[in-house]
């Protein structure tokens, strides 16, 4: 009888500790999404990520129950969804763009929940990784880092007398600063200069494309979430100075930027939830899995953007597209 009681408490603990690491009582794992500002790129970053789990093995409402929450924009909000998902145990963490990943990374410091990140430019600058892309922590992930030299190469093609290309940051997104640098490390290899102009938040957007516009022949978007999550006010007032404005990925393209060589940011969340779904099956620690860069970069063009600025984009270019667009999307 002794050793029926005991093998009975034995169990129950087992079970008590199984509960409260994150593993529900139906047998499905939780995952939490943290997504830093809401605009297109990083939405399909999202869906792409559960697709990714689905081709992993993992689908929401069979054995994955997801919950999703967004910053908008907002550091103090990202920490404290990054703590709340603490707080309700999931089995892991996916955080959408750096600022995101690194509340959920500083949040998870002390348990044993892996964060998987995606659209971080840079996971070294941002602290997640080392130098050999190595993990610093139990996280791991997808870097978005831009094909600058490419994107160079494309604003020279179809704006031959260009000299000034104009790139508006927040300042306290690593991820950009990082991305400020090597465009102005790689700018006169292709006769330009960059003008670079910091801000703040979302308020601050307005007079700084007003003020950016007297100085430069055009201007290119990074992945800088503050800033993307007001583009169409930079692309309204570019459009009044006839000023082209280019992307750094295709949702950027669709609203009326005139050209990118960008990612796929659907392909980039179907690879990071792959990642994942190694980390939910015990395949793989994060802490052991290399931060990965995706490299493929595609040209996608607005040719209703282009007529409506007076510019032709080049034929090898058009040629070579992944996808173009005739209309501005709303």
């Amino acid at each position: 009888m002794k050793k029926l009681l005991s093998l009975v408490l034995i169990l129950a603990l087992a079970t008590s500790m199984m509960v409260g690491c994150g593993k529900k009582e139906d047998g499905k794992v939780t995952i939490g999404i943290g997504q830093f500002a809401e605009h297109g790129s990083l939405d399909n970053c999202r869906n792409g990520f559960v697709e990714g789990l689905a081709q992993g093995g993992y689908v929401e409402g069979d054995n994955l129950k997801i919950l999703v929450e967004n910053a908008q924009a907002d550091g103090s909000t990202a920490t404290q969804i990054a703590n709340n998902f603490v707080a309700k145990k999931v089995d892991l963490i996916c955080a959408i763009a750096t600022p995101m990943a690194q509340s959920a990374f500083g949040a998870t410091k002390d348990t044993k929940i892996p964060v998987i990140f995606t659209a971080v430019t840079d996971p070294v600058a941002a602290e997640l990784a080392k130098e050999d892309r190595t993990p610093n922590g139990n996280t791991t992930g997808t870097s978005d880092k831009l094909p600058v030299e490419k994107q160079l190469e494309m604003i020279r093609a179809i704006l031959p007398d260009a000299k000034t290309i104009g790139i508006m940051y927040s300042t306290s997104e690593v991820n950009s600063v990082s991305a400020i640098e090597e465009y102005k490390a790689a700018a006169a290899n292709y006769g330009f200069e960059i003008v670079e102009s910091g801000i703040a938040t979302t308020a601050d957007i307005p007079l700084a494309t007003d003020n950016l516009l007297t100085k430069v022949d055009c201007i290119n978007n990074l992945t800088d979430n503050t800033v993307v999550s007001s583009l169409p006010v930079i692309l309204d007032k570019a459009a009044e100075k006839n000023i082209p404005v280019f992307g750094s990925e295709v949702e950027q393209v669709k609203i009326g930027c005139l050209a990118t060589v960008g990612l796929d940011y659907f392909d980039l969340g179907v690879q990071t939830g792959k990642m994942a779904a190694q980390v939910l099956s015990g395949e793989k620690k994060a802490s052991e899995i290399n931060f990965e860069i995706i490299e493929e970069a595609s040209f996608y063009g607005n040719t209703a953007v282009a007529e409506n600025l007076g510019v032709t984009l080049p034929q090898d270019l058009v040629s070579s597209a992944k996808e173009m667009f005739s209309e501005i999307a709303e």
